[in-house]
């Protein structure tokens, strides 16, 4: 599989995208670009890989709908991560 420069940045968009909506929404402040982008793309790998086996779609625009599903992915993440961490207050 080979990505053009646009796939690259469209990747990188939506993981900073995505990384940043979910530090907010688990009140945090966020983790810088690089943070944020790393939540936003692992967020995204694993809600590609739970919501088809759920059967979850969500009828809009293809980079809308990836930002949505990664945002959420990465929301996942971190609520995991501070459940294991042991600061399971949000």
């Amino acid at each position: 599989m080979q990505l053009s420069d646009e796939g690259i940045l469209v990747i990188l968009f939506v993981g900073l995208v995505a990384g940043w909506l979910a530090g907010k929404i688990v009140r945090g402040a966020g983790f810088g670009i690089i943070g944020d982008i790393c939540i936003g793309i692992v967020g995204a790998l694993i809600a590609s890989y739970l919501f088809p086996k759920l059967g979850i779609a969500i009828p809009v625009g293809h980079l809308v709908r990836e930002i949505i599903y990664s945002a959420i992915g990465a929301i996942l993440l971190l609520v995991i991560v501070r459940l294991v961490r042991g600061g399971g207050r949000f």
